[in-house]
C-alpha cells in the first residue's frame, strides 16, 4: 500500500479544514476534529505522541473563540488516545467509563506494541501512559459549547469495548471513531468486541438525524456510510455462516470470503488508505467464530 497517504502515515501536518459552521477537520493518523463554540472548544482524538498531541493542542487554542478546553477520546488506541500528554493539564478529558476501563486493562500492552514497531516508535518518543480521564460518563454526557451542544455517546461495543461516537446536534454531524468508516473492513480489535455488537451500535446510528460522518481512518462522508457498513458486515456474516454450515474449515471459509470480498467490493479491496485485505482476514475468524 502506498506510505504517502495521509491516513497512514504517523506525524499531523497541514492546517484544519472548516467542515461545518461549528466543525474543523485535521486529516491525518487518525483525523483529529475541532468542535468549536462561543465559550469552548472539543478535541476529539489526541494523535500519536505528545509531539502530535501537542499540535493538536496549538490548532485548538488557535480556533478556540475562549471558554472551556475539552478532549475526548473515540477509543484508548494509542493513535487516539496516546498525544494526551501534548494538551495543557487544564484541559478536561472525557471518555467513557467502559472505555477507560478498558484503557487500564489493556492500554499498556499496546501501547508497548506500538513502541516496538518501526512504524510507530518515532512518533511516541519519550510519551508516557495517557493520563486517566477527568470526568468518565456511563451512556451519555452533554457538553454546551456556547450555541453548540454536543451529545458524547457510547453504545456499545465494535471495534473496542469502549468506542465512543459524538454526534454535533446544530450540524447534524457524527464524529464516527472507527465504528464508521468509507469503505474500510471493519476490525474487531479488542476481545469481547463482536460484529453481532457493533451491528447494534449501528442499527442505533441509523435513527440520527445526519447531513455528514467524519470517521478517524478515512474521508468524510454522509449518512449512507452506516448503511453501507451495515450492509456490508451484514453480507460478510451471512457469507460466513454459509461456508460454515457446509462443513468448511475456518482456514478454508475464510480463503472463499476473501475471492468474494475481492470480487464483490473491489473498491474496498483497491481502498489505499487502509490495509483492508489483511484486515479481512481477522474479520474471517472472528466471523465464523461469531455464526
Amino acid at each position: 500500500m502506498p506510505g504517502t497517504s495521509i491516513y497512514l502515515g504517523t506525524d499531523l501536518t497541514g492546517t484544519p479544514e472548516q467542515v461545518t459552521s461549528s466543525t474543523w477537520l485535521l486529516s491525518g493518523f487518525p483525523n483529529v476534529v475541532f468542535v468549536v463554540g462561543d465559550n469552548g472548544i472539543l478535541v476529539v482524538d489526541t494523535g500519536l505522541g505528545d509531539r502530535n498531541g501537542a499540535l493538536a493542542a496549538r490548532l485548538a487554542q488557535q480556533l478556540s473563540r475562549g471558554g472551556k478546553f475539552f478532549v475526548t477520546t473515540t477509543h484508548f488506541h494509542p493513535e487516539h488516545a496516546a498525544g494526551i500528554g501534548g494538551f495543557p493539564s487544564a484541559a478536561v478529558l472525557i471518555r467513557p467509563r467502559v472505555q477507560q476501563d478498558e484503557m487500564n486493562e489493556l492500554g499498556d500492552a499496546v501501547l508497548a506494541s506500538f513502541r516496538e514497531s518501526p512504524r510507530f516508535a518515532p512518533a511516541l518518543g519519550q510519551t508516557g501512559p495517557p493520563r486517566p480521564a477527568d470526568v468518565t460518563f456511563e451512556r451519555e454526557a452533554q457538553l454546551d459549547l456556547g450555541g453548540v451542544n454536543v451529545r458524547l455517546m457510547y453504545l456499545g461495543a465494535g471495534h473496542t469495548l469502549g468506542d465512543e461516537l459524538i454526534y454535533v446536534e446544530q450540524d447534524r454531524v457524527l464524529i464516527s471513531g472507527d465504528i464508521v468508516q468509507k469503505k474500510v473492513v471493519p476490525l474487531a480489535a479488542t476481545p469481547g468486541a463482536t460484529y453481532a455488537s457493533w451491528l447494534a451500535v449501528l442499527a442505533e446510528l441509523s435513527s440520527l438525524p445526519l447531513e455528514l460522518v467524519i470517521p478517524t481512518h478515512s474521508p468524510v462522508g454522509d449518512a449512507s456510510l452506516i448503511s453501507e457498513e451495515i450492509s456490508f458486515i451484514t453480507d460478510m456474516r451471512d457469507r460466513t455462516a454459509s461456508l460454515k454450515s457446509s462443513g468448511l474449515s475456518v482456514e478454508d471459509a475464510s480463503a472463499r470470503l476473501s475471492e468474494a470480498f475481492e470480487k464483490h467490493y473491489p473498491e474496498w479491496a483497491a481502498n489505499p488508505d487502509w490495509r483492508n485485505i489483511a484486515t479481512l482476514q481477522n474479520l474471517a475468524k472472528r466471523l465464523y467464530e461469531e455464526v
